[in-house]
């Protein structure tokens, strides 16, 4: 029988007191699982994946990696979210965020309960079943060996894209991944892949302030792609496998010309350094 679930703050010990006290993060409820075990964690982001998320995970057991699980929850309303259920498929914690916002909200609040429980590193994943757990061990590695921001790519050799739609590939190979890599000033070749890692080093540092409440959506995706290699951290692209479903719906939050036009924004203002804090702007 699994202990019950309780509640665990980050403890703020773990960086400087007084730069966490700035941090905007949304509020939310931690239920801590099981104990620490790694060095370095893997943050899922979900917000009603149903099925698709355990399945994930199922997968993620079968991987042998080192990384502990934490689920960053958006509000799911589903039951796939059940603390007991997470604790028997080996997750480590459930957040659950009740503040506002979206995926950047959801990041500042997964990444930033990962620094203040002292992990060295975070590996990011949608928690949809898109991405295949095998490469976990590799973004473990690259965190290890001091790589600050390693990006998943299904269009490295050795990576794959499946059923991806046609619409999304000229989108990320024609559009995004040329406009993120002139902004970086290095060359990506997946920038819409959401599987990714930070170290602590390039989280911390204030230049690049990820935990301010600008960052709602999609943004701070972009942004420390972009910010990250303009300020001279270690960049490195990995190989991955990302496959949609062959048929049915595809697992996404971005829906309708309202939401690829919101992208299209988030995007240009990325690039054009809209996000940088005031006293770094356009440093390079």
């Amino acid at each position: 029988m699994n202990p019950p679930p309780h509640a665990v703050p980050p403890d703020l010990r773990a960086v400087d007191p007084a730069a966490a006290a700035a941090w905007a993060v949304p509020e939310h409820d931690a239920v801590v699982l099981a104990e620490r075990r790694g060095r370095r964690a893997v943050c899922l982001f979900v917000i009603d994946e149903g099925e698709r998320l355990h399945g994930q995970l199922e997968r993620m057991r079968r991987v042998d990696h080192p990384l502990d699980v934490i689920v960053a929850d958006g509000g799911s309303r589903d039951g796939s979210t059940d603390p007991g259920r997470l604790a028997a498929a080996g997750v480590r914690a459930l957040l659950v965020k009740r503040g506002p916002g979206r995926l950047s909200a959801q990041m500042r609040m997964g990444l930033a309960w990962c620094l203040g429980t002292g992990y060295d590193g975070v590996v990011v994943m949608d928690g949809n079943g898109k991405d295949d757990p095998a490469a976990l061990p590799r973004f473990d590695a690259a965190l290890a060996d001091g790589v600050d921001h390693v990006q998943g790519s299904r269009y490295l050799p050795g990576g794959r894209g499946i059923n991806t739609p046609l619409a999304r590939h000229l989108a990320v190979t024609l559009v995004h991944a040329p406009a993120v890599s002139l902004a970086a000033g290095r060359r990506y070749t997946d920038t819409t892949n959401g599987f990714r890692g930070y170290s602590r080093r390039l989280l911390l540092d204030p230049r690049v302030a990820p935990f301010r409440d600008v960052f709602t959506g999609y943004e701070l995706h972009y942004y420390l792609a972009i910010r990250a290699a303009r300020l001279g951290f270690r960049v490195e692209e990995i190989p991955v496998t990302r496959a949609y479903p062959a048929r049915g719906a595809v697992p996404t939050k971005i829906r309708g010309l309202r939401g690829n036009l919101a992208v299209l924004g988030t995007l240009a203002s990325a690039c054009l350094g809209r996000f940088d804090p005031p006293c770094g702007r356009r440093a390079a």
